[in-house]
């Protein structure tokens, strides 16, 4: 054979492997197109199904809640840590201005507060969905006109200004926290580039000469701004409302203190006015009211009975596991109660029964359990007035200066060895409490936070626990609006030991700025 026809026979072998992997190469790419469309496409429906579900959740004309504002595109990095020198100048300036103002949202249209009148105070961080929710509920409940909406923020957000001003069912205020994470990014009470590494020991924090070395906490642990600033806002947010602004500075009424990610019943500020009465006439030391539970399943021994129970093999289990752990009688003449449960016991025992309602809960004469006030349960919706407040603030120091980062730890503190126990008359035995509580058996404040500071979730927009929470409330709307509350009463509970706390406010920084706080002195901050 010819050589050069071996070489056409090469060069015609070498062609069709190229066209060959020209059409292998082509072939993959359009597979890998049509696979990423039929993704893409994919996801539109549910996308398309979780809106249609979120709107379902809503009344039709309570939908413009959950609209995005025209311009949101031009939304600044107000949340994404990211601003620059001049956006957080301008911030600070708006802040100032806003807290200076006073403004009072629709107080045209609804007139000027009445003296005891319910001020509602939500605390507001960056969590745009839930605070929709909380506020489409509200916008339902009876009697809503008649109250002062403040919204409290830690954060300066276009997007959750703009709904906090679209509020148009009753006053409406906005406060902004002025020494946030978001207007001192690189300085204290933010994070500052010269602060301690939090777990970094004294010893070579002293070497390294950082800001606070000198002051880990309890645990030889240093400062994180972002859980020092709940307590920080916390404790502002109450000097603020009951001593500084105009509105309420002589207010005799209730303050209910909300978060974000809070539901209300629409009957909430009718029991709110039945609890307020019944404590004057029949619990006079009850200083706290409490609205929420933690619970997920709202169900007690006592309201427990085969009709509702009924006869499964899961349902007889719990109720014996319920009756080895009832807790002794209490007072004479009132019912037994049981020990308390937190949510997950009660899930790990049937989980089947979360968001569970007992129509016994919700009847005409609904009940409410007295207690010594737990920072653990009794915390969500909880109502106040100012002469609670006048010796709270008595206590000042001791919550400034206790070591741990968590407002409510900290008022049981204050409760168990600051201020003195009350000797109003009423059922509750003598207890080493200065705060008693009276909770509501049946809540009418839910919590529907899947994510926060200590819970993280990868989809925290789910709409699942709102939809629980609203099938309770319908199920129970034949029986809200009780016109009469049955106390029960917890029997003498033993002085405990005093915990150590959480740690996390060992700096002196925090509990300066604290106490400055309470002081409402003019603080020097960067």
């Amino acid at each position: 054979m010819k050589a050069s026809s071996i070489v056409g026979v090469g060069n015609t072998c070498r062609g069709a492997l190229t066209r060959t992997l020209v059409l292998v190469f082509l072939a993959t790419f359009l597979w890998l197109q049509i696979y990423v469309i039929n993704l893409t496409t994919r996801d539109w429906p549910s996308q398309t199904t979780a809106n249609e579900t979120l709107y379902s959740l809503v009344p039709q004309e309570l939908h413009r809640f959950l609209k995005e504002r025209h311009n949101a595109s031009a939304t600044t990095n107000a949340t994404s840590g990211c601003l620059t020198n001049p956006e957080i100048s301008e911030i600070r300036q708006n802040i100032d201005r806003i807290n200076s103002e006073q403004r009072v949202y629709n107080e045209e249209a609804f007139g000027p507060l009445s003296p005891d009148a319910p001020v509602i105070v939500v605390q507001v961080h960056t969590r745009l969905i839930y605070l929709r929710h909380l506020i489409v509920s509200l916008a339902q409940a009876k009697d809503i006109e008649q109250t002062l909406l403040i919204f409290s923020h830690d954060v300066w957000d276009p997007d959750i200004n703009y709904l906090v001003q679209s509020v148009d069912f009753c006053r409406v205020m906005q406060i902004f926290y002025p020494h946030s994470i978001q207007t001192h990014p690189h300085t204290f009470p933010g994070e500052d580039p010269h602060d301690c590494p939090r777990n970094i020991r004294k010893e070579q924090a002293l070497l390294l000469k950082c800001t606070n070395a000198q002051h880990p906490d309890l645990y030889g642990h240093y400062r994180e701004a972002k859980f020092t600033q709940t307590k920080h806002h916390w404790w502002w947010k109450a000097n603020r409302v009951f001593d500084q602004l105009t509105v309420t500075r002589n207010h005799t009424g209730m303050i209910l203190f909300l978060e974000e990610d809070h539901y209300v019943a629409e009957d909430f500020l009718h029991v709110l006015r039945l609890m307020e009465r019944t404590c004057k006439h029949s619990c006079e030391r009850c200083n706290v009211l409490t609205l929420g539970t933690y619970l997920k399943t709202y169900n007690y021994y006592s309201d427990f009975s085969r009709k509702y129970l009924g006869n499964t093999a899961m349902q007889k289990e719990l109720l014996r596991g319920i009756k080895k752990r009832e807790a002794p009688a209490i007072q004479e003449g009132s019912i037994n109660l049981p020990t308390t449960y937190h949510s997950t016991q009660l899930a790990q025992a049937a989980p089947i029964w979360a968001y569970h309602l007992l129509p016994s809960l919700y009847n005409h004469y609904q009940k409410a359990e007295v207690t010594p006030w737990i920072s653990s349960k009794h915390n969500m919706g909880m109502a106040f007035n100012r002469v609670t407040w006048t010796k709270l603030k008595k206590c000042a120091s001791l919550f400034c200066s206790y070591d741990d980062y968590n407002w409510d730890w900290s008022l049981q503190r204050v409760a168990q060895s600051c201020i003195p126990p009350s000797k109003g008359a009423g059922a509750v035995p003598r207890v080493d409490s200065g705060l008693i509580a009276m909770m509501m058996r049946a809540p009418r404040v839910f919590h529907i936070g899947e994510c926060g500071v200590h819970h993280k979730k990868n989809n925290c927009e789910s709409t699942a626990v709102i939809a629980k929470v609203r099938n309770v409330l319908k199920s129970a709307r034949n029986h809200l609006y009780p016109t009469q509350l049955t106390l029960t009463v917890a029997g003498m509970v033993p002085k405990k030991k005093l915990r150590k706390g959480n740690g996390g406010w060992g700096d002196l920084r925090d509990q300066d700025l604290c106490w400055n706080i309470t002081l409402n002195t003019d603080l020097v901050l960067p």
